[in-house]
């Protein structure tokens, strides 16, 4: 995608019952994506997206989402180049709620505030700084890898979340591998919430019907669960 109908596929989303829009900056070497975010990186570059053009993306998206939150996800590299205070006051001012760096660890650059990621391999120390220092929800990578559909829900995430809920309080989502209902379905069971995105971007080729009518297959899927 070049980037032209993100702002469409983003209110597409919230129509089918998206709380929260994570929308991806693209980057050259994006170490914690899997092939389909990578290629989807990649055209968007070939097309021209660069970091001021993804913030007038950013600024067009939340015209029509109204204050539905939007979160954008990019790499440490990217904030580098364009200087880190200056990203900040720039994706701000275009709409962004949050931030979401995914190779910025924990306990650096404390001033940017973002959410936080977490995985399965994080310490209970790792964790329990991640937790306090997140904006408003806690990131659980439910897997060691790269992000990417699977088969199943990572057995993983229950032992996370566990590990999360006895230090933080805040809404725990859970993403990287979650692309079914019935992916959806069973990571509610455990977490607050569920991260989809190369799902999403593969279904997005059919248009901002086809999104929406996923994403609400999803919503439904989450809403069903009866909380414990």
């Amino acid at each position: 995608m070049s980037g032209a109908d993100t702002p469409e596929l983003a209110a597409a989303a919230v129509a089918g019952g998206a709380d929260i829009v994570e929308l991806g900056f693209p980057f050259s070497d994006p170490l914690a994506d899997g092939p389909v975010i990578r290629r989807a990186a990649e055209e968007a570059l070939a097309h021209g997206m660069r970091t001021r053009a993804c913030l007038d993306c950013l600024a067009r998206t939340r015209e029509l989402v109204g204050d539905t939150p939007l979160v954008p996800m990019t790499y440490a590299a990217l904030l580098e180049a364009y200087g880190w205070e200056r990203f900040d006051a720039d994706a701000r001012s275009a709409g962004a709620t949050s931030l979401i760096v995914a190779d910025l660890p924990v306990g650096e650059r404390p001033e940017l505030t973002r959410i936080q990621l977490v995985a399965p391999t994080s310490t209970d120390e790792r964790l329990g700084l991640a937790a306090e220092q997140t904006d408003g929800w806690l990131y659980l990578v439910t897997v060691t890898g790269t992000t990417g559909a699977r088969s199943d829900v990572s057995p993983a995430l229950a032992g996370l979340v566990e590990r999360a809920r006895a230090v933080t309080d805040v809404p725990l989502y859970a993403g990287f591998g979650i692309s079914t209902p019935e992916h959806a379905r069973a990571a509610a069971e455990l977490a607050d919430g569920i991260v989809v995105g190369s799902r999403a971007i593969e279904v997005a080729a059919g248009g901002a019907g086809a999104v929406r009518d996923y994403v609400r297959s999803l919503r439904e899927a989450v809403d069903a669960v009866v909380p414990a």
